[in-house]
């Protein structure tokens, strides 16, 4: 296993999307492909068991499966995995998987089984964190109805509980806020579609959802966001908005495995209660998708 690095977190970390067969079972050999693919692609690693991989829908067994797949696909260095749970015994015996796999980092959702308290929120940050494995805090709103706001967010990385934040509020405000009350707190990009906003606010990385199906353009435009390069950067973000806002939809997860498919990946179906785009819908990603191929962007 190639050597840990210091923030494992840094860089383009790709929440993948799952391989499914078409009887919904998980394809484990084209997974560690696809992770292998969008390491040698230009991104740093990947983030397994996201919502983009169908997490909540997976067997205890396929769920840890996913995780030992992708850390002998690429080192354990380079892996991710969220460990959301609905209990925080359940979220830190994730965590402890992640170790055991040999995971350098872990994700974690705040409590989303119910409207957490800021007491119910440390007490699961604090839980997990004990495992020893470096947490990065997600804060989704939107999804989990408990917003990680940057006072809360700086009290967890306090007292020692977070190292950073995949931030998908949407609010690239938060990023100043953030900085000023924990600088040492590590900002992550966490929606597609806000980056060029977030890297230049100072963003220490990004996990991300489309460079699934465009990992190459998805590289260079963060590597020139980040070099403060606008003028690589800006024309290409305009170009990649249209499918990068697919990110922050609901039918996220289908729309970017059409985009796979579109570009000659394997995408595949989801499993219920996903089901497959409205034909409107299919057509909107299908045009996009086919453009930016057009454009040599794959």
């Amino acid at each position: 296993m190639t050597q840990t690095r210091h923030r494992p977190w840094h860089g383009i970390l790709v929440a993948t999307a799952l391989p499914l067969r078409d009887d919904l079972s998980v394809d484990h050999d084209r997974y560690a492909e696809h992770c292998a693919w969008l390491v040698a692609s230009g991104c740093d690693g990947v983030v397994p068991n996201g919502s983009l991989g169908e997490y909540q829908v997976l067997t205890p067994e396929e769920r840890a499966q996913v995780v030992k797949t992708a850390v002998s696909a690429i080192g354990g260095d380079r892996v991710m995995p969220g460990v959301a749970a609905y209990g925080s015994a359940e979220a830190r015996r994730w965590a402890e998987q992640a170790a055991e796999a040999g995971c350098a980092s872990v994700m974690l959702l705040p409590p989303n089984a119910y409207r957490a308290d800021e007491r119910s929120v440390l007490a699961h940050y604090a839980e997990v964190a004990r495992t020893g494995l470096p947490v990065v805090a997600y804060n989704n709103p939107v999804d989990t109805k408990v917003d990680l706001v940057p006072e809360l967010l700086a009290r967890l990385h306090a007292e020692g509980h977070v190292h950073a934040v995949k931030e998908f509020s949407g609010d690239v405000r938060r990023a100043y806020r953030i900085a000023e009350l924990a600088p040492d707190l590590d900002l992550l990009v966490g929606a597609d579609d806000v980056l060029l906003e977030l890297v230049l606010a100072g963003a220490k990385g990004w996990v991300a959802g489309y460079p699934n199906a465009l990992p190459r353009a998805s590289a260079e435009l963060y590597r020139a966001a980040v070099s403060g390069d606008l003028t690589t950067a800006l024309p290409l973000y305009r170009q990649l908005h249209p499918l990068l806002r697919w990110d922050s939809r609901v039918e996220f997860v289908q729309a970017i495995k059409l985009s796979m498919d579109v570009v000659g990946r394997y995408g595949g179906p989801v499993r219920p209660p996903r089901v497959p785009l409205a034909p409107e819908q299919q057509a909107t990603v299908r045009a996009a998708t086919e453009k930016a191929v057009a454009a040599g962007l794959v």
